[in-house]
């Protein structure tokens, strides 16, 4: 990515920093690049917008800083700096230590991403006793008190996934991202196929969280109004590069690229159909 991209940097140190990230995809006809020199700082408690059309390659960056890419996809080049590691060189047992218990992750599907035959309870259960060694009873006590943090009522922690709303399942994987207290939580379109009411709460949800731990946030939507309301500095994604990288509010306001206005111009604005109509009707 060019220099003036990386101008607009986040002032705090950053938590991760993704150096010239190029993921491919090997096809009959050649490897596809699906991702193309990608970098990009995220800074201690920021949330950061990953925004563009759908296969740009957003949810491959989230994949390849969880290196959970599976051939015939591969990362051919670039660095991912987190604690002073470059996680691509870890052994994969190392980075058994630092995938969900220090980047966790929250993928574009609850319903997929929860066991459709196991109480939530287990499901906090797996996670806690795995990388914890807690206790059953110990387990059940967190599980507890992740439920009042998502604002779901503690009994229901013996239900199962389908007994929950779309929203509650979105909800109780945001809170088995942050039972072990990430330092980093990936979020992979966590809002998709929820209405606009529902949507709003999540956010709200995850921006009160992240007040109160101090977590960040790498957040990835192809809706860039929904994400501008959420976000400190947003990405913009196109063809698998970075375009353009500002605050939300100068990506609202004042877009320098001309892709990222675009973007801007494909949602709707109501106000001024608002007047069109009235004209029309004049």
């Amino acid at each position: 990515m060019s220099e003036h991209l990386l101008q607009h940097a986040f002032h705090a140190e950053p938590v991760i920093q993704v150096r010239d990230l190029c993921v491919d995809y090997i096809t009959d006809h050649g490897d596809f690049n699906a991702v193309k020199s990608v970098s990009f700082d995220i800074g201690h408690g920021e949330i950061f917008g990953l925004a563009g059309e759908s296969g740009c390659g957003k949810s491959t960056i989230a994949f390849a800083i969880n290196r959970l890419h599976k051939p015939p996809a591969f990362i051919s080049a670039g660095q991912i700096h987190f604690e002073g590691n470059n996680l691509l060189k870890l052994a994969e047992r190392e980075f058994n230590t630092i995938r969900w218990s220090k980047i966790a992750m929250v993928f574009q599907s609850a319903m997929n991403s929860l066991n459709p035959v196991l109480p939530i309870k287990e499901q906090f259960a797996d996670v806690l006793r795995h990388h914890k060694g807690m206790t059953e009873e110990q387990a059940k006590h967190r599980a507890e008190q992740l439920l009042d943090l998502v604002n779901i009522p503690r009994e229901r922690l013996s239900e199962y996934p389908h007994q929950f709303s779309g929203g509650m399942r979105q909800r109780l994987v945001i809170a088995i991202a942050l039972s072990l207290n990430p330092k980093l939580i990936i979020m992979d379109e966590p809002t998709t196929a929820l209405d606009v009411v529902v949507q709003r709460e999540i956010l709200q949800q995850i921006y009160q969280l992240r007040e109160e731990f101090g977590f960040s946030v790498l957040f990835i939507t192809h809706d860039l109004a929904l994400m501008s309301q959420l976000c400190d500095r947003i990405a913009i994604m196109r063809h698998g590069e970075i375009v353009e990288v500002n605050t939300s509010k100068q990506i609202r306001s004042n877009p320098q690229h001309p892709y990222t206005q675009k973007l801007w111009a494909s949602f709707p604005n109501i106000h001024q159909n608002k007047h069109q109509a009235e004209g029309a009707m004049a």
